[in-house]
């Protein structure tokens, strides 16, 4: 049944009618608990509450799959801003963006161009930007590129996924890039001819990338509710003698909130990934695809409304 709901969710995820309908009515329905708002200013507001609390941040403005040039341009002018809100509140905060909302699908030189704005600004007020990792049609691509700006910029890192098989070799060949990466089971309906159909399988490649990465010296982000991942992520720490200042953890915002406490409670750096923005559909069907217990806090959101 699990499987059935994490299909129907993602199918849902891609279907454009409701994404036009979610846009139209807001935050509603529950994604309220996984969105922080559709503004930068109400997004402040939480990043300041959450570095309260001894935790980091990185915010993504939602939106991907773009397919015209302004629309492009008006997400990177968005990111530009949220950078520069960042530097001057002095927020503890990142940025994660997707490339599809840069123009990754109307032209590379469209997204090069747009990705090269952003880490000016990012390099100009010291905000360092991750590109989030999408479907498996554009993982190619995203590195390709990730690898072409990591030659002209320091502050930017990129996502990879446990569920894809070729996880491993492209750990091993960024490894020459000394990448910052946030690393993931992976959130997209796949083909098991490109990734793992099977759990316990995507489990165990994820602990292999973590170790690797952890092991290359290279910093990581170990982005995982799993608390057999975090037992492991500590377990690789103590046994190689890992400093504390060359890895992280990684939550979403609104999801086991009290363990994100307690890691920074223990001396762990936590950040929280908080998504805003008006196109927040896709993202919440995802979270809701990954988790389909989360469907309980949506449908007693709604009903307390």
């Amino acid at each position: 049944m699990e499987q059935i709901m994490r299909n129907f969710f993602l199918f849902l995820s891609k279907n454009k009618a409701f994404t036009k309908m979610a846009r139209k009515y807001g935050l509603r329905f529950g994604a309220g608990r996984f969105v922080a708002g559709e503004t930068m200013g109400n997004t402040a507001k939480v990043i300041q509450e959450l570095n309260a609390k001894g935790m980091d941040v990185t915010i993504d403005h939602l939106g991907e799959f773009v397919d015209n040039e302004r629309e492009a341009k008006q997400r990177t002018e968005e990111c530009i801003e949220a950078i520069r809100v960042i530097s001057e509140q002095n927020l503890q905060s990142q940025l994660s963006l997707k490339m599809t909302s840069m123009g990754l699908d109307v032209s590379e030189e469209l997204v090069l161009e747009n990705m090269r704005k952003i880490l000016d600004a990012g390099k100009t007020y010291d905000v360092f930007v991750t590109i989030d990792m999408e479907d498996y049609e554009r993982c190619e691509k995203t590195l390709e590129i990730f690898k072409q700006l990591k030659s002209e910029y320091e502050g930017i890192g990129t996502v990879l996924q446990a569920y894809l098989y070729r996880t491993v070799e492209d750990i091993e060949e960024l490894n020459a890039y000394s990448p910052n990466l946030r690393l993931v089971k992976g959130a997209y309906k796949e083909s098991p001819k490109v990734a793992f159909p099977a759990k316990q399988d995507v489990d165990q490649n994820f602990k292999k990338i973590i170790k690797m990465h952890m092991l290359n010296g290279n910093y990581t982000a170990v982005a995982t509710h799993d608390d057999q991942m975090i037992e492991y992520t500590k377990q690789i720490e103590k046994e190689y003698n890992i400093p504390k200042d060359q890895f992280e953890f990684q939550m979403l915002y609104g999801i086991r909130t009290e363990r994100q406490e307690e890691l920074v409670a223990e001396g762990y750096r936590m950040r929280v990934y908080v998504p805003y923005g008006d196109d927040w559909y896709g993202y919440f069907m995802r979270r809701l695809a990954e988790r389909p217990a989360n469907v309980a806090f949506v449908v007693k959101g709604v009903i307390g409304k």
